[in-house]
């Protein structure tokens, strides 16, 4: 095997490896935003604010690594990324290792009367002496303000954002330098479905942490009164990141020992068929200048570089057609675990497991596909750019689907149902409170739900009318629920049981089919999408200057990052928060996560941003092609032109008019300020 080879394949294993592992570490971020909301009792948000703060740190460094990283040691300032993310992984999980232990909000205060196994009345109009959870004293309470810990999270995630930064401009530019070009699309199908597998293991290991108690190994299991089906259950959401941290260590070894450069020979650079090539030459430029060796000359050297770059009309089409699809597919991933969670009825840990096993490897399947298809039909820009149209266009179909798979509300009394009428429990307009406990001085702060035979949930013991209480932990039992018995089809007869158990009522079993055909058309939807995804990365490549290559692919990255990472996790969070229906408490009082959402208007906000955005970058892509097709022409007319000037000049004095009419012909394209595509 050549030797060139031979490095260039060792490059592509180890910026595989750095793909996986970094893809791990983000999916898993993005798997344990619900529990990291529910640890430090914060709104969705604010916990948009925390996962855009990765591409807050990518884009403070981005910019002048991808321009002054492509003229230094590359492989090294991977190296030097891996280990940064690796210090990022392990600052995101130091808070836990400084909190102290996680108290959920609960109402019950389990106080057995002697020789009986029955305890004390949950319903009383005395609770004086009930041991609220959440009232500790006042050093617990200055203590419990070490919640705002969650700094700790915002500043590693950061930190992993700027050790991402050089791996993708510098390690695709490498690649595209020296592998033979009719190799570069299947490369980068390679490098995508290999990152694409480290989402599938960081949202299974995020299933198995959130199944798993935040404090294991330090409590007492037997006596936490909820599951991980609870929404007050927050998992081990900081193990992950220990994982992570390791995984970046050892990713970034081989690094440091891969060569800068690597000397092309000449079967490495064989002649390709205009399909395969670039699809426009730079206008504007006559030979590749020698590059600037000098820091002083490489500073001078990058405000020029950039008007070039901005210059070409195709990338700014593909900056803005990315940033919004961008904004699309992060608020997707971010919030369809908790989409899953509202609208379908699944559990965090379940909605998890699903997105890893089900939907990434259908990406990754779709990422192989794309890359063969180019590689087997040799498409040009052109090409591309029409099988990332094709594929946009039938995914968005898909998604349109979604809207109309959708399972009833959960049955809340107080919340989602309220009962009128003279024979039946009448809840007031946002009140949990009725007849039937109006006497148990109740508390309408805090959520520790109940599941009634009846099929529906109530907010609390005491607010379902429960006289008594049997059992301890999750196996607790109330009976004598003085609010079940005139909820049976609005007539006053008491039901055969009034007893209920802890946590809230599973959906009704068409959710259940109705949620199997959701999970089918996503399945689907994201291996038609991923088909364009080799594709639509070619038009990036093929649309700018060999030299301005890795400061393209930098400010794409720093663009997208910038507009289209940072917002999409707030803005959706904030909307998503308008849709809450009860708040939780904070153990010293104030407003904590949402416990409970209206799931018919969290599905609307959800899906109609998803929409819109999606079908604002359908529509810019259509734009991006008729600017492609445009481009095409001009070369043909160019190609034309050289030709005929070519074959005058052989028939005519070479120092004469046909020549000129070259350089007239190419002046006009200048002025159109059209670049490489």
């Amino acid at each position: 095997m050549n030797p060139i080879t031979e490095e260039i394949s060792l490059f592509l294993i180890s910026l595989s490896f750095v793909y996986f592992a970094k893809a791990f570490g983000g999916s898993y971020m993005k798997s344990s935003v619900t529990q990291i909301e529910r640890r430090f009792d914060i709104p969705s948000s604010l916990i948009g604010v925390i996962d855009g703060s990765f591409e807050i740190g990518n884009l403070l460094v981005i910019a002048f690594v991808s321009y002054f990283g492509a003229k230094l040691h590359r492989p090294r300032l991977i190296g030097i990324g891996c280990l940064i993310m690796a210090a990022g992984a392990f600052l995101t999980a130091l808070p836990h290792f400084f909190q102290g232990q996680y108290v959920y909000e609960t109402t019950l205060s389990h106080i057995p009367e002697e020789n009986s196994t029955e305890s004390i009345l949950p319903c009383l109009a005395n609770t004086s002496h009930l041991v609220i959870n959440d009232l500790s004293t006042a050093a617990t309470c200055e203590k419990e303000a070490g919640s705002s810990m969650w700094i700790y999270v915002f500043l590693g995630n950061m930190l992993r954002g700027i050790g991402e930064t050089p791996v993708m401009p510098l390690g695709v530019s490498y690649l595209d330098d020296y592998a033979r070009k009719e190799n570069t699309a299947i490369y980068l199908a390679c490098l995508q479905t290999v990152g694409i597998l480290g989402p599938v293991f960081g949202f299974m290991f995020g299933s198995f942490c959130a199944k798993i108690y935040v404090d294991i190994g330090s409590v007492d299991l037997e006596s936490i009164s909820i599951n991980h089906k609870d929404s007050r259950w927050v998992g081990a959401w900081w193990l992950g990141f220990l994982v992570s941290g390791f995984l970046m260590l050892l990713a970034g070894i081989p690094f440091w020992f891969l060569p800068n450069t690597l000397a092309k020979s000449s079967s490495d650079t064989p002649e390709v068929e205009p399909e395969q090539g670039s699809f426009l030459p730079e206008d504007n430029t006559e030979e590749d200048a020698p590059q600037p060796v000098t820091m002083a000359a490489m500073a001078k050297d990058f405000a020029p570089s950039l008007k070039r770059l901005f210059s070409n009309k195709v990338y700014l089409l593909i900056i803005l057609t990315s940033v919004v699809a961008f904004n699309g597919f992060i608020g997707m991933i971010t919030f369809k675990p908790k989409f899953m969670e509202q609208v379908y009825g699944q559990s965090p840990s379940k909605a998890i497991f699903l997105i890893g096993s089900m939907n990434l490897p259908a990406v990754a399947v779709g990422v192989i596909v794309g890359g063969l298809v180019m590689k087997r039909f040799k498409l040009s820009v052109l090409g591309a750019a029409r099988l990332s149209i094709v594929s946009s266009f039938l995914s968005f179909c898909l998604l349109l689907i979604q809207y109309f798979l959708q399972c009833d509300n959960s049955e809340v009394a107080g919340l989602t149902m309220t009962y009128q009428g003279a024979t039946e429990v009448s809840y007031q307009q946002e009140s949990l409170l009725s007849q039937c406990n109006m006497g148990c001085s109740c508390s309408l702060k805090h959520w520790d739900p109940v599941c009634a035979r009846n099929g529906i949930t109530y907010a609390s013991p005491c607010l379902a009318g429960c006289q008594t209480s049997t059992g301890v932990g999750k196996e607790m039992e109330f009976h004598n629920c003085t609010c079940m018995q005139e909820l049976k089809g609005g007539l006053m007869a008491p039901p055969t049981n009034m007893s209920a158990i802890l946590g809230q009522c599973p959906r009704k079993s068409d959710c259940d089919r109705m949620f199997k055909f959701y999970m089918a058309v996503t399945v689907l939807g994201a291996f038609v999408s991923a088909c364009g995804g080799t594709s639509g990365y070619i038009v990036l490549l093929r649309s700018i200057h060999p030299d301005l290559k890795s400061l393209a692919l930098g400010m794409h990255t720093l663009i997208g990052r910038t507009l289209g990472g940072i917002p999409p996790p707030i803005y959706f969070g904030a909307l998503i928060d308008r849709t809450c229906l009860k708040w939780g408490l904070k153990r010293c009082g104030g407003q904590g996560a949402c416990r409970f959402y209206d799931s018919h208007a969290f599905r609307i906000t959800f899906l109609g941003l998803v929409y819109c955005l999606y079908g604002l970058a359908n529509l810019l892509w259509g734009v991006l092609y008729l600017q492609l097709s445009k481009r095409q022409k001009k070369l043909e007319l160019r190609s034309q032109a050289k030709a005929t000037a070519l074959e005058a000049n052989g028939n005519n004095n070479p120092n004469g008019h046909a020549m000129v009419s070259i350089f007239k012909n190419k002046d006009d394209l200048d002025r159109d300020n059209e670049s490489t595509i």
